[in-house]
Formats: C-alpha cells, structure tokens, sequence
C-alpha cells in the first residue's frame, strides 16, 4: 500500500504552475501532511523547506468511468460479423470473458490498469463495478470480495478511487428475466447496499478512497428499485455521487419509448430529481429537450469518447451541451485507451467531423486545448466527489507534471502548453505524477509496476483462452 502525504509535504517548486488564477512561472505549490494544498504562489517563501521537481504542474486529470475488467480483454473483440457486428454483439463476447474472471484476477486487472491511468495523467478513477458474485450467480462467502480487490489494486498502485458498486437486477426494461451472462452481476438493492456499507466502512480512514453507487441503466433496474436505493443512498450519505449509463445505444432509445412512451434522460429526470451528484454516462442520444434539461440539472455528462467510438455508439451534442451550460467529463470505460489525452482529442475531433468545423470547444477567451483540460477536469471531479480538479488552496494535491523539454512541448509557449499537450502527438509528456500529496510516478516509472505488470501478463494469458 502506498503511504500517502508523507512523500513531498511541504514547498513544491516548479517552472511553472497552472493555478486557479492562471498561470504562473516559476510556480510553487505548499502542501500539508494531509495531501492538501495550502498555498500557491510564484515562489516559496525564503527560509521554507522547499522540494524543486521543475516542469510544469497541472491539475491532475479524473478518470469518471472505468469497468477495470474489461482492460484484460481490449483488443480481443475485434472480429467483425458484417453489418450484424454492434455493442450487442460486442456484449456478447464481453459475457464469455467476464464468466472465467476470479477476484484474484480482478485485483491484478485493476492493478494493471490504474498504473497505466496514472501513468498517463490521470489521478483518480471512479470504478463502476458490477462484477460481484461466481460465475453461476451464486454469492461469494464474503459479498464485498471483488469490492476489496479493486481496493487493494488503488492501494498498491496509489491512484484516487471513487468506488461505485453497481445495482443490476434485470435484463431488459420492464423487469425483464436476466441473461445467463448477466447471473455475476444480479443483486437486490438491499443486497447491494450492504456492499458499499461494508466497502465505505473500511476505507473510511482513507482519504483517498470515497464510495457512491451507480445504476446499471434502466433496462438493468426496474423502476421501484431505482427509487428505493436512490431514496437509501441519500437517507445515509446525502452527497455520494450517483452514476447510471443511459441512452448510450439508439436500440436503447427505441426500447425505452416502447416501454415507457419517454425517451431515456427524459424518464429519468421525470422519475427522481437529478441534481450535480449525478453523473449521467454516455447520454449519447439526447433530444434537444433532454440536453437542455441534463445541461440545467448541474449533472456531469461523463464521456467516454474512445469507447463510444470503438462500440459504434455515436455522437454526443457536445456544441449544444456547451451552449446550454452543462458539465462534463472524461472516461476511459472500456479502456481500448488508457489516455487522457487521447479521450480529449476524440471528443474534439468526433465534433468537427460532424460540424466540418475546428475549435469546437474552444473561445474568445479560452484556446481548445485548455477549454476542454479544465472543463473535463473540473466535471471528472464534480463526479467523483473529490476535491480536485485545480491546483488552489483547499483542493487535494493532486498534480501532473509535463516534461517542458519534451519534444512534443517543444514549440509551446506557457499559454498554448495544454493545446501541444493535447494536439500534438502521442509520446506522453507527463514526467511525474502526484496524488494526495504522494508522488506516485516518478521520471515516468510508477513503483512497483513490474511485479504489476508480471501478474497481469499470467492472467491474461488464461483469460484469453476463453475468447
């Protein structure tokens, strides 16, 4: 386990630091044993202990949705089946994975991938997990099992973890019986509340770990049950984040008229009052009623736009979205990418395909690159309930350096250092990388990543048998 906030407390200088006021540099950044900052100015005061790391510190990117599992099997459904081949079959091939995996496999998945994430500048990660019970359906002696596997891979490798237990029930809209795919992943709400307790009471001295709960979607949870754990989870923790998929497939769409007469953001912000604790993932077919009101509730879109384009989802109205107000954020979900960066140029990119225009998130005020950093950054940490998202008093030390002499810098003034970042290349500048007050990555290397590395490569190796 990594001991947090005892690495670098103190004065942190660095060339320059993208601070809640902008820019600054040289920078310097003070942190307290409790991993959080206290001060941020252009320089250290003159008789401070003080730590010189260099490069330029940014704010930590939050990763809002991951299926940490489904990183073991990236690159192994990629079979076609003609016009047929979709996310449906997709789900498919995902169901024959998912039935061999094992909570030991689990924690070394996880492992794998959160030192990847960290590695490429992400420092948290909200971990939506329904993998909970045997490949029969039948429930592990200690329900939580999987819940303390991917615990313990945050733990080893040092990443922020926003744990989200996932409340599956049935296999289609209107209570429908599950698939004998979907047996791992059943629950009631009863059953899955006692998970997140028993998870929230351990790490509850940990302050790099938070729980919330997610909703599969509504074709996996009747509507009596949406209400009853939503009404539970806010009797106990009134600010844990909610997440839920929706409208992520048009057949999804389709279904939920046929059973309901409402489009699916639309029945759900009718049914329970969507508030800035819910994270609404994918929303990717939206009526421009149901943008205006997700944009209005103060809710996070979380986008997962390399994801949503290996599934052949479709495109977010993003320009719209931006225009009505609404937040977002970045996932990698699937993990066919682990980047942050990659996630942010496939959002901007999908838009100017679509529009035949450039800059779409970008202003008068505000270039492209740093408009969708500092937008995706903030909203990441609205979803995850953490205190990040910007490098100011009160916020968590949770901090990317870039490597100023990289090549891909090389041409970038101060001002347009997140457009290089961004557009210009696929060698990752991120040098060190900071979470909690702990430096977790260092020169690029994260502590511990071989032994990481050793027992993902034995587990994959079995686990690709079945496919």
């Amino acid at each position: 386990m990594i001991e947090r906030g005892r690495d670098i407390a103190g004065w942190i200088t660095f060339d320059q630091v993208l601070s809640d006021k902008g820019w600054l540099s040289p920078g310097a950044v003070e942190i307290d044993q409790k991993g959080i900052i206290t001060a941020v100015s252009g320089e250290a005061p003159r008789d401070a202990d003080v730590t010189a790391i260099g490069g330029a510190a940014i704010p930590g990117m939050a990763n809002l949705h991951s299926h940490a599992f489904q990183r073991a099997m990236a690159g192994l459904a990629e079979h076609g089946r003609g016009k047929a081949d979709s996310f449906w079959t997709w789900r498919d091939v995902m169901y024959r994975f998912v039935a061999a995996i094992t909570p030991d496999d689990v924690a070394a998945i996880a492992g794998q991938l959160y030192g990847e994430l960290l590695k490429a500048g992400y420092t948290s990660v909200g971990e939506f997990h329904y993998l909970h019970h045997t490949p029969d359906g039948t429930p592990y002696d200690d329900r939580a099992v999987t819940s303390r596997a991917i615990v313990a891979a945050a733990r080893t490798t040092g990443i922020g973890l926003t744990h989200l237990p996932v409340l599956y029930a049935a296999g289609g809209f209107g209570g429908a019986a599950p698939g004998e795919g979907q047996r791992r992943f059943l629950n009631s709400p009863d059953e899955l509340l006692a998970i997140r307790a028993a998870v929230a009471a351990e790490t509850s001295g940990d302050d790099n770990i938070n729980v919330g709960v997610a909703l599969h979607s509504l074709r996996a949870v009747p509507p009596d049950m949406l209400a009853d754990t939503v009404e539970a989870i806010s009797a106990n923790d009134p600010e844990a984040p909610i997440h839920i998929h929706i409208a992520e497939q048009q057949r999804e769409v389709e279904d939920c008229v046929a059973w309901s007469g409402k489009r699916p953001v639309a029945w759900l912000m009718d049914a329970v009052n969507i508030d800035p604790r819910w994270c609404l993932v994918h929303a990717t077919h939206l009526s421009d009623q149901e943008t205006m009101r997700l944009a209005r509730s103060g809710a996070v879109a979380g986008l997962c736009p390399t994801t949503e384009a290996n599934l052949g989802d479709g495109l977010f109205p993003f320009r719209a979205f931006l225009d009505a107000g609404g937040r977002y954020g970045i996932g990698s979900d699937s993990h066919v990418s682990t980047s942050p960066v990659e996630e942010l140029r496939w959002l901007e990119y999908g838009q100017r395909l679509s529009s035949r225009q450039r800059n779409i998130a970008g202003s008068a005020d505000l270039s492209t690159g740093a408009a969708l950093y500092q937008s995706a950054g903030a909203g990441g940490a609205q979803a995850l309930a953490r205190k990040s998202g910007a490098i100011e008093p009160g916020r968590r030390a949770d901090i990317v350096v870039l490597d100023c002499n990289a090549p891909v810098l090389a041409a970038a003034g101060v001002e347009a250092l997140l457009d290089a970042y961004i557009f210009s290349g696929n060698v990752t500048p991120v040098r060190d990388v900071i979470v909690g007050g702990n430096r977790v990555v260092r020169d690029g290397a994260l502590s511990g990543e071989d032994d990481i590395a050793d027992a993902y490569r034995r587990t994959v190796a079995r686990l690709s048998a079945v496919l």
